[in-house]
């Protein structure tokens, strides 16, 4: 039985990109029944918030494969981006990008074998989209990595590395600065990694990895990331072999599996029959793979392969006033099915083992934990050496004392830096006077103390896990 995939034409030149895939895909004798859905712009003007109609998301329940074009995010109306929307709806949590040197595509890194992946962590970080203005000049974003998430992208790492025949996995964080969220990651994937002796696995920080990415791309094979840093770099990784226009991507949950293309709508270019279709067509190989159609997959790559190699390119590559049509383009790749080029060896690859979902939400239970003070964030426009003496005086007679004042992370009072340019966001970091642990009837307390002479904002626990610390200190905190 052939089997099913929702294909989502999407906005812009997604109708042409996927027609072209399409045509690819059944010249190439593979019998899928497509399931045509609709979502992006078309859906907002019909008044749904999401983007994302009820009949898409029962196709995709139903189906759970998804070819996808680019979907636009229109201003002025809908409430969210539908791709991001997917991505959530369907915990769609690794994104899985790869690159490699084309032929007949000349860049800056031609000769030097560019091959690797990024390995994006999907539905956490500053993605999360939680978001607040804590006063009327100073917004606040969340940053939000789990230990669960964090384990479930390690794994997808090793095991897409493992099913590529890839050597080696390397973790790009920014651990050395934010050593809870990032340092998560680093921690979890060095654990991790022991379980696959088979390949090798380092860390690296992520500037240091963007800089030899620029310096000496083909040192990499598979780079493993969280989900800001994973959207940046593989942005530029895609201009490492030509652009956007030649840059896949899968996005995998449990279960479901959306294939699109890196780049967006590009509205100027719909219609025009001028569009780049190889991201898409690239995605739909990486979609033929997690099928198990892998002959079919290596037939199609190598016949692209075989189309570039003989000049057939589009303007996004030699001009749009002479480079090839988006459906010539498609129509002299089919007339390459069977041929190959030397040099170009396509990873065949075998059935990607994804990590078992745990559905318990408590992954790490602590033998111990006690809570040991509170941040409180304020609103004031008073300044350090004003808003420290009032804090001390109000909070005299508590179970609490003030330990120090920060400003955006920079400790101010007491003894603080002086060279700050305050703004009216305070962290005030409250502690036991004694041994022990603190209350929240403490600190409802405490708040209703404060309250009377400062507008308190938002509020953070500070505890510690089997005696550690769960929180960091401030730039100058002792």
């Amino acid at each position: 039985m052939a089997p099913q995939v929702t294909v989502i034409p999407g906005d812009g030149v997604g109708p042409e990109c996927i027609d072209a895939a399409q045509r690819i895909i059944d010249a190439a004798g593979v019998p899928i029944e497509w399931d045509h859905q609709e979502a992006g712009e078309s859906v907002f003007r019909r008044g749904i918030a999401s983007g994302v109609p009820q009949e898409t998301i029962d196709s995709i329940t139903r189906t759970r494969v998804v070819l996808k074009g680019p979907l636009g995010t229109p201003v002025g109306f809908g409430e969210k981006s539908a791709n991001v929307t997917l991505r959530k709806l369907f915990e769609t949590y690794a994104n899985i990008r790869p690159v490699r040197e084309l032929p007949g595509v000349s860049t800056r890194y031609s000769g030097s074998g560019v091959d690797l992946v990024v390995v994006r962590e999907n539905v956490e970080d500053l993605y999360a989209g939680i978001e607040h203005m804590q006063t009327p000049g100073v917004a606040q974003c969340l940053k939000l990595i789990s230990s669960k998430g964090s384990e479930k992208i390690a794994r997808t790492a090793f095991e897409f590395a493992r099913s590529e025949g890839r050597r080696s996995v390397v973790c790009a964080t920014k651990s050395n600065i934010m050593k809870l969220t990032e340092g998560e990651l680093k921690r979890t994937f060095e654990r991790v990694a022991l379980e696959y002796p088979d390949i090798e696995s380092h860390h690296m920080i992520i500037d240091n990895a963007a800089h030899q990415l620029v310096k000496r791309p083909e040192q990499f094979d598979v780079i493993v990331t969280t989900n800001m840093n994973g959207d940046i770099l593989s942005d530029l990784t895609s201009a490492l072999v030509g652009g956007l226009g030649f840059a896949p991507s899968a996005n995998l949950g449990s279960g479901v599996a959306i294939f699109e293309a890196v780049h967006g709508s590009a509205p100027k270019y719909a219609g025009k029959n001028v569009i780049n279709p190889t991201a898409v067509i690239l995605s739909s190989v990486m979609m033929l793979k997690h099928l198990q159609f892998f002959d079919a997959a290596e037939t199609i790559e190598n016949a692209l392969f075989a189309t570039l190699q003989k000049g057939v390119l589009t303007g996004d590559v030699v001009g749009y006033d002479r480079g090839s049509s988006t459906s010539d383009f498609a129509s002299a790749i089919i007339a390459n099915l069977g041929e190959s080029v030397d040099g170009y060896t396509i990873r065949r690859g075998r059935p990607l083992a994804m990590p078992t979902p745990v559905a318990d939400p408590v992954t790490v239970v602590p033998t111990e934990r006690r809570v040991v003070g509170v941040d409180v964030f304020v609103e004031s426009g008073l300044m350090p050496d004003e808003l420290g003496p009032l804090l001390d005086r109000l909070v005299e007679s508590s179970a609490l004392r003030l330990k120090m004042i920060s400003n955006r992370g920079t400790k101010v009072y007491p003894d603080g830096n002086t060279n700050i340019d305050v703004v009216d966001h305070y962290r005030c970091r409250f502690v036991l006077r004694e041994e022990g642990e603190l209350s929240r009837a403490e600190i409802r307390s405490l708040l209703s103390t404060i309250e009377t002479d400062v507008d308190w904002v938002h509020l953070e626990l500070l505890q510690e896990f089997d005696g550690a610390p769960a929180f960091t200190k401030a730039q100058g905190e002792d």
